[in-house]
Protein backbone atom coordinates (compact mmCIF):
# COMPACT_ATOMS: atom_id res chain seq x y z
CA UNK A 1 0.00 0.00 0.00
CA UNK A 2 2.22 2.68 0.58
CA UNK A 3 4.43 1.45 -2.05
CA UNK A 4 1.78 2.72 -3.96
CA UNK A 5 1.15 5.95 -2.39
CA UNK A 6 4.27 6.83 -2.95
CA UNK A 7 4.26 5.84 -6.69
CA UNK A 8 1.12 8.24 -7.34
CA UNK A 9 2.43 11.18 -5.13
CA UNK A 10 5.75 10.77 -6.99
CA UNK A 11 3.58 10.92 -10.64
CA UNK A 12 1.52 12.93 -9.29
CA UNK A 13 4.38 15.45 -8.34
CA UNK A 14 5.41 14.59 -12.22
CA UNK A 15 1.93 16.09 -13.22
CA UNK A 16 2.08 19.59 -11.63
CA UNK A 17 5.42 20.07 -12.54
CA UNK A 18 4.61 19.52 -16.40
CA UNK A 19 1.76 21.83 -15.88
CA UNK A 20 4.18 24.60 -14.08
CA UNK A 21 6.35 24.42 -17.19
CA UNK A 22 3.45 24.41 -19.72
CA UNK A 23 2.27 27.42 -18.78
CA UNK A 24 5.84 28.96 -18.01
CA UNK A 25 6.25 28.03 -22.04
CA UNK A 26 2.99 29.43 -22.44
CA UNK A 27 3.55 32.82 -20.68
CA UNK A 28 7.24 33.34 -21.20
CA UNK A 29 5.99 32.91 -25.43
CA UNK A 30 9.14 30.66 -25.71
CA UNK A 31 10.23 28.02 -24.59
CA UNK A 32 11.68 27.57 -21.29
CA UNK A 33 14.96 26.04 -22.06
CA UNK A 34 17.32 29.40 -22.24
CA UNK A 35 18.20 29.90 -18.81
CA UNK A 36 20.54 27.33 -16.36
CA UNK A 37 17.49 28.05 -14.22
CA UNK A 38 15.05 26.78 -16.37
CA UNK A 39 16.97 23.82 -17.38
CA UNK A 40 17.16 23.23 -13.68
CA UNK A 41 13.02 22.86 -14.17
CA UNK A 42 12.97 20.14 -16.54
CA UNK A 43 16.47 18.48 -14.93
CA UNK A 44 13.92 18.55 -11.80
CA UNK A 45 11.09 16.93 -13.87
CA UNK A 46 12.91 14.38 -15.37
CA UNK A 47 14.83 13.14 -12.62
CA UNK A 48 11.45 12.63 -10.71
CA UNK A 49 10.62 10.53 -14.04
CA UNK A 50 13.90 8.43 -13.68
CA UNK A 51 13.68 8.00 -9.80
CA UNK A 52 10.09 6.80 -10.19
CA UNK A 53 11.33 4.33 -12.93
CA UNK A 54 14.18 3.48 -10.99
CA UNK A 55 11.94 2.39 -8.00
CA UNK A 56 9.20 0.80 -9.94
CA UNK A 57 11.72 -1.26 -11.70
CA UNK A 58 14.53 -2.28 -9.08
CA UNK A 59 12.84 -0.88 -6.05
CA UNK A 60 15.34 1.21 -4.49
CA UNK A 61 13.42 3.34 -2.66
CA UNK A 62 16.32 5.77 -1.39
CA UNK A 63 16.68 7.02 -5.24
CA UNK A 64 13.03 7.62 -5.47
CA UNK A 65 13.50 9.45 -1.80
CA UNK A 66 16.61 11.37 -3.48
CA UNK A 67 15.19 12.79 -7.09
CA UNK A 68 11.96 14.27 -5.03
CA UNK A 69 14.59 15.66 -2.61
CA UNK A 70 16.58 17.43 -5.48
CA UNK A 71 13.74 18.25 -7.80
CA UNK A 72 12.09 20.39 -4.43
CA UNK A 73 15.49 21.89 -3.88
CA UNK A 74 15.88 22.60 -7.44
CA UNK A 75 12.42 24.55 -7.68
CA UNK A 76 12.59 26.02 -4.58
CA UNK A 77 15.79 27.71 -6.07
CA UNK A 78 13.85 28.96 -8.79
CA UNK A 79 11.35 30.24 -6.72
CA UNK A 80 13.44 32.10 -4.45
CA UNK A 81 15.04 33.87 -7.56
CA UNK A 82 12.36 34.89 -10.41
CA UNK A 83 14.42 36.94 -12.08
CA UNK A 84 16.20 33.95 -14.00
CA UNK A 85 13.26 34.07 -16.24
CA UNK A 86 13.59 35.71 -19.01
CA UNK A 87 11.25 36.53 -22.57
CA UNK A 88 14.15 37.61 -24.84
CA UNK A 89 15.52 34.58 -26.94
CA UNK A 90 18.57 35.49 -28.75
CA UNK A 91 18.42 34.22 -32.87
CA UNK A 92 20.73 31.61 -32.57
CA UNK A 93 18.62 29.66 -30.11
CA UNK A 94 15.54 30.63 -32.62
CA UNK A 95 15.95 27.22 -34.23
CA UNK A 96 13.79 23.83 -34.51
CA UNK A 97 16.84 21.61 -32.78
CA UNK A 98 16.76 23.62 -29.62
CA UNK A 99 14.08 22.06 -27.91
CA UNK A 100 14.77 18.42 -28.75
CA UNK A 101 18.90 19.45 -27.96
CA UNK A 102 18.36 20.59 -24.57
CA UNK A 103 15.30 18.33 -23.59
CA UNK A 104 17.01 14.91 -24.77
CA UNK A 105 20.07 16.41 -22.41
CA UNK A 106 18.15 16.94 -19.70
CA UNK A 107 16.21 13.73 -20.05
CA UNK A 108 19.98 11.82 -20.33
CA UNK A 109 21.56 13.71 -17.45
CA UNK A 110 19.14 12.39 -14.88
CA UNK A 111 19.02 8.54 -16.03
CA UNK A 112 22.83 9.15 -16.08
CA UNK A 113 22.73 11.42 -12.12
CA UNK A 114 20.69 7.88 -11.03
CA UNK A 115 23.71 5.46 -12.48
CA UNK A 116 25.57 7.96 -10.29
CA UNK A 117 24.30 7.39 -7.06
CA UNK A 118 24.08 3.10 -7.71
CA UNK A 119 28.26 3.53 -8.85
CA UNK A 120 28.65 5.29 -5.68
CA UNK A 121 26.62 2.85 -3.74
CA UNK A 122 28.44 -0.12 -5.44
CA UNK A 123 31.78 0.64 -4.16
CA UNK A 124 30.21 -0.55 -0.85
CA UNK A 125 28.27 -3.12 -1.61
CA UNK A 126 29.24 -6.61 -3.81
CA UNK A 127 25.41 -6.26 -5.13
CA UNK A 128 25.62 -7.57 -8.51
CA UNK A 129 21.58 -5.95 -9.29
CA UNK A 130 23.22 -2.73 -8.40
CA UNK A 131 25.43 -2.74 -11.44
CA UNK A 132 23.09 -4.30 -13.87
CA UNK A 133 20.56 -1.51 -12.60
CA UNK A 134 23.79 1.33 -13.71
CA UNK A 135 23.78 -0.82 -16.66
CA UNK A 136 19.92 -0.45 -17.71
CA UNK A 137 20.30 3.25 -16.74
CA UNK A 138 23.57 4.20 -18.69
CA UNK A 139 22.46 2.17 -21.74
CA UNK A 140 19.14 5.08 -21.26
CA UNK A 141 20.76 7.53 -20.74
CA UNK A 142 23.82 7.46 -23.33
CA UNK A 143 21.07 6.50 -26.22
CA UNK A 144 19.58 9.91 -25.67
CA UNK A 145 23.16 11.52 -25.32
CA UNK A 146 24.03 10.65 -28.22
CA UNK A 147 20.77 12.09 -29.97
CA UNK A 148 21.47 15.10 -27.90
CA UNK A 149 25.24 15.33 -29.59
CA UNK A 150 24.16 14.95 -33.23
CA UNK A 151 21.00 17.58 -32.50
CA UNK A 152 23.58 19.46 -30.89
CA UNK A 153 25.68 19.40 -33.94
CA UNK A 154 22.92 20.09 -36.19
CA UNK A 155 21.83 23.14 -34.42
CA UNK A 156 25.34 24.45 -34.52
CA UNK A 157 25.16 24.29 -37.89
CA UNK A 158 22.31 25.65 -38.89
CA UNK A 159 23.38 28.48 -36.21
CA UNK A 160 26.85 29.19 -37.04
CA UNK A 161 27.68 27.24 -40.15
CA UNK A 162 30.13 24.57 -38.33
CA UNK A 163 28.91 21.44 -36.94
CA UNK A 164 31.69 21.28 -34.57
CA UNK A 165 33.67 24.41 -32.85
CA UNK A 166 35.78 22.49 -30.47
CA UNK A 167 33.92 25.46 -27.64
CA UNK A 168 34.60 24.14 -24.17
CA UNK A 169 30.83 22.81 -23.89
CA UNK A 170 31.71 20.97 -27.10
CA UNK A 171 34.87 19.73 -25.95
CA UNK A 172 33.38 18.95 -22.23
CA UNK A 173 30.62 17.00 -24.06
CA UNK A 174 32.62 14.81 -26.27
CA UNK A 175 34.99 13.83 -23.04
CA UNK A 176 31.58 12.80 -21.40
CA UNK A 177 30.64 10.98 -24.27
CA UNK A 178 33.80 9.33 -24.63
CA UNK A 179 34.25 8.39 -20.68
CA UNK A 180 30.74 6.56 -20.75
CA UNK A 181 31.33 4.89 -23.96
CA UNK A 182 34.76 3.45 -22.67
CA UNK A 183 32.65 2.34 -19.57
CA UNK A 184 30.17 0.32 -21.52
CA UNK A 185 33.13 -1.08 -23.59
CA UNK A 186 35.37 -2.32 -20.30
CA UNK A 187 31.83 -3.44 -18.58
CA UNK A 188 30.99 -5.70 -21.74
CA UNK A 189 34.82 -6.62 -21.91
CA UNK A 190 34.59 -8.41 -18.40
CA UNK A 191 38.21 -7.63 -17.89
CA UNK A 192 38.02 -4.53 -15.17
CA UNK A 193 36.98 -5.12 -11.75
CA UNK A 194 33.71 -3.66 -10.54
CA UNK A 195 35.49 -0.95 -7.79
CA UNK A 196 37.11 0.74 -11.16
CA UNK A 197 33.68 0.39 -13.12
CA UNK A 198 32.17 2.22 -10.44
CA UNK A 199 35.17 4.72 -10.06
CA UNK A 200 35.16 5.18 -13.91
CA UNK A 201 30.94 5.97 -13.49
CA UNK A 202 31.89 8.47 -10.97
CA UNK A 203 34.22 9.64 -12.71
CA UNK A 204 32.05 10.18 -15.92
CA UNK A 205 29.19 12.33 -14.08
CA UNK A 206 31.97 14.75 -12.94
CA UNK A 207 32.71 15.49 -16.63
CA UNK A 208 28.80 16.00 -17.16
CA UNK A 209 28.31 18.35 -14.35
CA UNK A 210 31.40 20.01 -16.06
CA UNK A 211 29.60 20.09 -19.25
CA UNK A 212 26.47 20.93 -18.39
CA UNK A 213 27.51 24.20 -15.79
CA UNK A 214 31.00 23.98 -14.84
CA UNK A 215 32.27 25.00 -18.32
CA UNK A 216 30.55 28.83 -17.26
CA UNK A 217 33.08 29.25 -14.82
CA UNK A 218 36.42 28.91 -17.31
CA UNK A 219 37.86 32.10 -18.14
CA UNK A 220 37.23 31.43 -22.00
CA UNK A 221 33.77 31.30 -20.80
CA UNK A 222 33.43 34.56 -21.17
CA UNK A 223 36.08 35.83 -24.14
Amino acid sequence: RRRGLSIAFASSSMLVLGAFIAMLWSQLGRPPLRTMGETRLWYSFFALFAGLFTYIRWRYRWILSFSTVLAAVFILINILRPEIHDQTLMPALQSPWFIPHVTVYMFSYSFLGCAFLLAVVGLFTSKNNVMSAADTLIYIGMAFLTFGMLSGALWAKEAWGHYWNWDPKETWALITWLSYMLYIHLRLSGRTSRRMLCLLLIFSFMCLQMCWWGVNYLPTASD
